[in-house]
């Protein structure tokens, strides 16, 4: 199957009641579990790679990688460009044949973060690519692009609605109380104030910063109008522990295919598990 947007998996998540795994991809095996997980489940997935996996793998293989995944899948595959925070950039990856892009600029004051938004959305929309977007900032750090605890602030659901009004975007990640990377504690969802935002837009919701969050919160989350949900830290965890492990049992192990095999598998169930939290196993 061809690459294809979100907005067409988020509008079947919307109709069903469940969201879409959205998961960050760095090499091969990586984007091979991703595949594996989501056929094993007959789920539709999103594969997205942030600025740090482009540049360690290059927009070329990176892009290269997904379409031949996508191609030889039975499943609905869509390829998402996470956490782009330039025009430039985003139109890099729509010209290499991603699917769907992220334009994230949260911090910039509103009215700023509006204009390139639609920017990215006059150019994204004449070519059939969908278009995320940010509002409020989310702590913590994912590959180059690190906020402060003091300086996450949560979405502001009135910012929320004229952003969406303005805009037309295609869906929307807010910040209620979520972080990328490893979480120190159990976090605390905001539910209310997604309860409020979600009143106010009527497009999809996305959660970023999901790993380590529970799944009774994630799922509560779903309930509340999350249609995409964002995993990284997770499966980086799960397929470096289980790299470790090959070369803890046998330290003289020099054979890449018998540390990458396992850490790909690991990977693979960590992708299966979030894949039924986030209700999608069987949609495809």
């Amino acid at each position: 199957m061809a690459l294809v947007p979100i907005t067409e998996l988020l509008k079947k998540a919307e109709e069903g009641g469940y969201a879409v795994g959205a998961f960050n991809c760095n090499n091969m095996e990586i984007v091979q579990a991703i595949i594996a997980a989501a056929e094993a489940e007959r789920s539709p997935v999103i594969m997205q790679a942030s600025q740090g996996a482009i540049k360690y793998a290059g927009l070329d293989f990176i892009t290269g990688m997904a379409k031949l995944a996508a191609e030889k899948a039975t499943v609905p595959v869509a390829l998402h460009l996470d956490h782009g925070t330039s025009f430039e950039q985003v139109m890099q990856c729509i010209r290499s044949g991603f699917s769907s892009v992220m334009i994230d600029g949260s911090k910039l004051p509103l009215n700023e973060n509006i204009a390139l938004t639609k920017k990215v959305i006059d150019v994204a929309r004449a070519v059939g690519v969908s278009v995320e977007a940010e509002l409020g900032k989310i702590g913590g750090t994912e590959d180059d692009i690190h906020v402060d605890e003091k300086d996450a602030f949560f979405t502001n659901p009135e910012e929320a609605r004229i952003f969406v009004q303005e805009t037309g975007v295609d869906a929307l990640a807010v910040a209620i109380g979520t972080a990328h990377g490893q979480y120190k504690g159990i976090p605390e969802l905001d539910f209310p104030r997604l309860e409020k935002i979600r009143s106010l837009v009527s497009i999809p919701i996305v959660l970023h910063g999901s790993s380590g969050v529970p799944d009774e919160a994630i799922q509560k989350a779903i309930k509340l109008g999350v249609r995409k949900v964002n995993i990284d830290t997770n499966i980086r965890e799960a397929f470096v522990a289980a790299s470790r492990q090959v070369l803890d049992n046998d330290a003289k192990e020099i054979d890449p295919r018998k540390v990458l095999g396992p850490a790909r598998e690991a990977a693979t169930a960590v992708i299966r598990e979030k894949i039924r939290v986030f209700g999608s196993n069987g949609k495809a």
